[in-house]
């Protein structure tokens, strides 16, 4: 993490990144309603609700997987919000764009729960990945759950290298399941935890 706050991540941008982020500008347009980014959003369930939950800004849910937005589009269908947009891409090329552009979030949500769990792939988790300080320089609020607790204080340890002081606590249990993973972990019988810090106007940029 040390390496990568210190050198820019110079590698190159897919286009089909810029096609996305081009539609997702277009979408925003001149609205000045605060932007909320839910990354890695799968079938959208936790987008929707963000959406309801802020009625007063603009919400992306960034996936890669086309088959799982898909399956969102037809779960929630016309129940979408007129303030949500979902947007197949790879989060790692549209936050480097995202900054280019100069976009700052209001809030930023990483909510899928178990990514690259062997140790092998550590450095493919975002704490580990060279684009993490682009994900910084975006600011806001960023939130993240897990039913993996070790996850999350990684996490946490990335951001105070970069400066940034984070909050690690259990999910009430009354709290309201953004995810389908979330519900199906709880029902399990699985404990779940939620970082979260503020990353003001953006820090750590590369």
């Amino acid at each position: 993490m040390r390496r990568h706050l210190s050198q820019p991540w110079r590698a190159p941008l897919a286009e089909h990144d810029r096609q996305a982020f081009d539609r997702a500008r277009q979408w925003l347009g001149d609205d000045a309603r605060p932007l909320i980014l839910d990354s890695g959003c799968g079938t959208g369930r936790s987008s929707v609700m963000l959406a309801r939950r802020f009625p007063q800004a603009r919400v992306l849910g960034l996936d890669q997987s086309e088959h799982r937005l898909q399956r969102g589009e037809r779960r929630f269908g016309e129940a979408l919000p007129e303030n949500l947009r979902l947007v197949r891409c790879d989060c790692a090329g549209f936050w480097r764009l995202a900054q280019d552009a100069g976009w700052r979030a209001q809030r930023h949500y990483l909510l899928y729960p178990n990514p690259w769990p062997k140790s092998a792939h550590l450095k493919r988790r975002w704490h580990g990945h060279p684009v993490f300080p682009h994900l910084l320089a975006l600011g806001g609020e960023l939130e993240a759950r897990s039913n993996w607790r070790l996850y999350l204080e990684e996490l946490a340890a990335a951001l105070a290298l970069a400066g940034v002081e984070a909050s690690l606590q259990p999910l009430p249990e009354d709290e309201v399941a953004l995810t389908d993973f979330e519900e199906k972990y709880r029902l399990s019988g699985h404990h779940l935890w939620r970082l979260t810090a503020s990353l003001g106007d953006g820090a750590g940029s590369a």
